[in-house]
């Protein structure tokens, strides 16, 4: 059985499913078998993301028990697998989030490793579960931390396991809170800082992940480094300057 890892955050806006979406991608990028399913059924973008136009049938239609969950996989970007939620407002309710942990606790018999982009907030703990791995993330601000150290609460009231906290858009600012307050604050360890990256953008209007359009950003480096991390492989980039100078002058 392969790994569910959980990309979630504590509020909206902290670059959650462009993360969870790269990272994915990255992952596939390792040869691994990789899917990313989108959880966020009421603000619904990772096919927008990861470029997939329309699809036909989308996770809201196995929610509503249309069609096998199966038949909402796509193939996307360096062969990762896409579950897309389709633009909707129906469908969201406990009822049908329960069905589906047991869809996905299926899926991931046959992969190694699902990626899960969770709903913002406290909704997120309907697709959280036992034997889930949880990946926080956050931006370096007060009001975002407060919020992810929530979502880490959450999680680990529903049995799943933290396995570090991602603080994204960094630019090594005076006004951002220093990675050890960070993790001080969370109780967990940052595992991966990535900056704030005009190419991100860029990607994102290109409606291509950033790791295959800019491979060799900032961005795209640091979330290449943690998929590497995650599954024990070596890193495919060197710790940049950006990064030394955060982890020796912010403590």
């Amino acid at each position: 059985m392969g790994r569910v890892i959980v990309v979630a955050s504590g509020k909206g806006g902290v670059g959650k499913t462009t993360i969870a979406a790269n990272l994915a991608v990255a992952l596939s990028l390792y040869k691994r078998d990789v899917a990313v399913l989108d959880a966020d059924i009421v603000m619904a973008n990772l096919e927008i993301i990861l470029g997939i136009k329309s699809p036909p049938v989308a996770l809201i239609d196995v929610l509503k028990g249309e069609v096998d969950i199966k038949k909402a996989i796509y193939r996307g970007p360096a062969g990762v697998k896409v579950i897309p939620a389709g633009i909707t407002l129906d469908g969201f309710n406990e009822e049908n989030m329960a069905f589906l942990r047991a869809c996905m606790r299926d899926l991931v018999e046959e992969l190694d490793i699902l990626v899960v982009d969770a709903p913002a907030g406290r909704d997120a703990a309907m697709v959280m579960d036992e034997n889930q791995e949880v990946l926080i993330i956050t931006t370096p601000h007060v009001s975002s931390i407060s919020d992810a150290l929530k979502m880490k609460m959450l999680a680990e009231s529903m049995g799943a396991s933290v396995i570090g906290v991602i603080v994204n858009m960094v630019e090594g600012k005076k006004r951002e809170v220093s990675i050890p307050d960070i993790e001080k604050a969370m109780g967990a360890s940052v595992i991966s800082i990535i900056p704030k990256d005009e190419k991100v953008e860029e990607a994102l209007a290109k409606e291509v992940p950033f790791v295959l359009k800019y491979p060799n950003s900032k961005a795209s480096r640091a979330v290449i480094n943690l998929a590497a991390m995650l599954i024990g492989e070596e890193p495919m980039y060197k710790e940049s300057f950006f990064e030394k100078i955060l982890r020796i002058f912010k403590r």
